[in-house]
């Protein structure tokens, strides 16, 4: 059973011994779940058998004390290092440093029951990552990693893929927006080779300057042995349509992998084409994001005719943002009448015509997609249809999460 009135007890304890002073935000984050626990008592619930410390400094609505520092995290290892309740700790968008990642690893290393640690967006650097990757290196628990925002560039990144060669408990590392190079892309890529237990992996926006596509082709490879990987990101990479058709090739042997994202890159009709014989074979991939691409219309129908005889995996589809027209929105919606497997398509972004609007005005109509899986709301005019913006997407909740509301409960940290 988890004990918070225990943990705020060692909170402000291990203040006093450091001569520090608590910070009103955490206590008034462990104040709430000591009050929840109460209540919970009060109507004769189970008790919470661990606790999920959400301390994100862009939270305005609960953190009005300012973000945590380096000295925080000195205490928070000092209170959690041995706690068997803590499981989950969010401290994005915090100010802490490769000082602060110090006492972080340090945390990781000796805890006990932690599952999940978020501090993207911080100013950890190369040297706080070696700190991070070490006490990862170390611990039993943690499942899940997420460093994005994080400039712990190549050095950092090539500790991480060290961490894989021996961790077998970590499924989920985000390394996006790290500043990671064509070395530790490719070190990473290698390395994956042979792990077999992480699910997701985030290597977005690399800093890359050959325009080979070495990186993708190893990660091309890599797909093709690794059956594990169930998740990958691959945003920001330059993939053009040589890389795609590269990823095509070795993914029609994978038998794993279930979301990809290669959106933001500059994959056009050629690239689509192959994806659509990727999506012919049936492997068990559900979500494709092609977002920010430039597949234009005959890449829309290339993948729509994919879609409406031969796929019955695929379950989203993103084509955000890519030059499509009428003739290719229209295929896609007229895909959907035939695949039943098919519920989400994010189409905003392309140049929505009246033929297009009408096409998925009646796919909404008619509830074969419904508006919580699309970004996009019909309405008529004057006997004209258009289409409005809808605040939905694949990963809504990736940089934030609503702390009151509907989406509070759904958000993904």
């Amino acid at each position: 059973m988890a004990d918070p009135s225990g943990v705020q007890n060692r909170y402000v304890e291990t203040c006093k011994e450091l001569e520090l002073k608590p910070h009103k935000f955490i206590l008034k984050v462990l104040d709430t779940e000591r009050q929840e626990q109460i209540m919970r008592a009060k109507r004769n619930e189970d008790p919470q058998d661990n606790m999920e410390l959400k301390l994100p400094g862009n939270n305005l609505f609960t953190n009005t004390t300012g973000r945590l520092r380096d000295e925080d995290a000195l205490v928070l290892y000092k209170s959690l290092a041995n706690s068997m309740y803590v499981t989950e700790i969010d401290l994005r968008y915090n100010n802490m440093t490769d000082e602060g990642a110090k006492y972080i690893g340090k945390l990781i290393e000796e805890s006990c029951a932690l599952q999940q640690l978020n501090i993207m967006c911080n100013d950890i650097g190369p040297v706080g990552a070696e700190y991070i990757a070490t006490g990862v290196q170390m611990n039993h628990t943690l499942i899940s990693l997420r460093l994005n925002g994080n400039k712990i560039g190549s050095k950092g990144g090539m500790c991480f893929a060290g961490v894989l060669q021996v961790n077998t408990v970590l499924e989920e590392l985000d390394l996006g927006d790290t500043d990671q190079d064509t070395q530790s892309m490719i070190a990473m890529a290698t390395v994956l080779k042979q792990n077999s237990t992480l699910r997701v992996l985030n290597m977005n926006r690399p800093l890359l300057f050959s325009q080979q596509e070495e990186t993708t082709v190893h990660y091309s490879l890599m797909l093709k042995v690794n059956n594990a990987l169930q998740e990958l990101h691959l945003q920001k990479c330059d993939i053009k349509d040589f890389g795609a058709e590269r990823l095509v090739d070795n993914l029609i042997e994978n038998i794993g992998l279930k979301y990809l994202d290669l959106s933001c890159n500059r994959i056009t009709r050629d690239g689509a084409l192959a994806i659509s014989k990727l999506l012919k074979r049936n492997t068990p991939l559900e979500i494709l994001d092609l977002g920010f691409n430039r597949i234009e219309d005959d890449g829309a129908v290339s993948i729509s005719e994919a879609l409406i005889d031969l796929n019955r995996t695929l379950k989203t589809l993103v084509i955000t943002s890519n030059n499509i027209r009428a003739p290719g929105l229209v295929a896609i919606a007229r895909s959907m009448h035939t695949n039943d497997c098919l519920q989400s398509v994010f189409i905003w972004g392309n140049h929505l015509e009246e033929p297009a609007c009408v096409a998925f005005h009646e796919l909404i109509k008619s509830e074969r997609l419904e508006e919580e899986y699309t970004d996009v709301k019909s309405y008529v005019v004057d006997g004209h249809t258009y289409l409005s913006e809808l605040n939905h997407g694949i990963r809504r909740h990736y940089y934030w999460s609503p702390s009151y509301g509907p989406d509070a409960s759904l958000a993904i940290y």
